[in-house]
């Protein structure tokens, strides 16, 4: 039952490999605590209510785990019981009287302007082709706002570069074009030359590939994003995330509109880009303190 849960997400929903993983590990410490308190078997979902649930809820947050954890745990339930219902393999989803924890909304850390400004316009990336990889990821994260995800599967054939536009899938297999500033054009272009020139392109479509000219993976990016921004800025966190939170902010800073961020970013909803306008709001208030007679 949970395998062929795993399979809808992955090749119906589209879901990323990070919510796979995710879901996966959850399903499987779900299904431990049934074993461990009721006895209960993966071939036994019929017979779990809303009060077994709450049991293992309650045992997370007495284990310390954080209320934004458990409300991922809570989601990947109800996703799994939703589909089961759906398959008709249980009658009634026990999930419909559970509802998500209360949690502190959690302000997106992002590089200031100037640090990215002295990364892409002042740094000199090597003149190679992993050098010229290390600069596109960077701008190409930065410019579009995009996820890891998106970018590792781009493929040559999405960008246009006449029309200066990039074709990108997004979660639940939404596609979105968005615009392609002109420094990374000249960027990409840096970057297909050398990868002619260096790299074996028969082995991968896709834009970002390894030395060996295999499919770029999230390590990869990880680790080039953490390490340029390491240079730049002293904030904890140095993900691809963080650059994708740093686009939407200076966005909001520059006055662009919420709307237009909120497609930019392929949300589904704009309370998920409203979060960006708490940095935004902050600079108008140091703004009139620092200039306001009243203030």
């Amino acid at each position: 039952m949970v395998e062929a849960f795993l399979k809808y997400i992955q090749f119906e929903k589209r879901y990323s490999e990070h919510t796979l993983t995710a879901y996966k590990k959850d399903l499987a410490q779900f299904l431990t605590y049934l074993n461990d308190t009721y006895e209960m078997q993966e071939e036994d979902l019929g017979m779990i209510n809303h009060s077994i649930v709450r049991s293992w809820i309650l045992e997370l947050m007495e284990g310390g785990i954080t209320p934004r954890s458990i409300n991922r745990k809570i989601a990947c339930l109800k996703s799994f019981f939703k589909y089961h219902v759906r398959v008709k393999n249980i009658q009634v989803n026990p999930m419909q009287r559970i509802v998500s924890l209360k949690t502190s909304k959690k302000i997106p850390e992002f590089v200031e302007e100037s640090s990215i400004v002295k990364l892409l316009d002042h740094f000199e990336f090597e003149s190679t082709f992993e050098g010229q990889r290390d600069r596109l990821i960077i701008e190409f994260l930065y410019s579009t706002g995009m996820r890891l995800s998106e970018l590792l599967g781009i493929e040559e054939k999405d960008i246009n570069l006449h029309d200066k536009k990039v074709k990108v899938l997004g979660k639940g297999n939404k596609e979105r074009i968005l615009p392609i500033p002109h420094n990374l054009i000249l960027t990409i272009q840096d970057y297909l030359a050398h990868k002619k020139d260096e790299i074996n392109c028969n082995l991968s479509n896709r834009l970002i590939v390894t030395n060996k000219g295999k499919d770029g993976y999230p390590g990869l990016v990880y680790r080039t994003v953490k390490n340029y921004l390491g240079k730049i800025t002293t904030i904890e966190k140095r993900s691809p995330h963080v650059l994708r939170h740093t686009f939407a902010t200076h966005l909001l800073n520059k006055g662009a509109d919420l709307n237009a961020v909120k497609e930019l970013l392929g949300h589904a909803s704009l309370a998920a880009t409203q979060v960006y306008t708490h940095n935004s709001i902050e600079k108008i208030r140091k703004a009139f303190e620092q200039a306001h007679p009243r203030a």
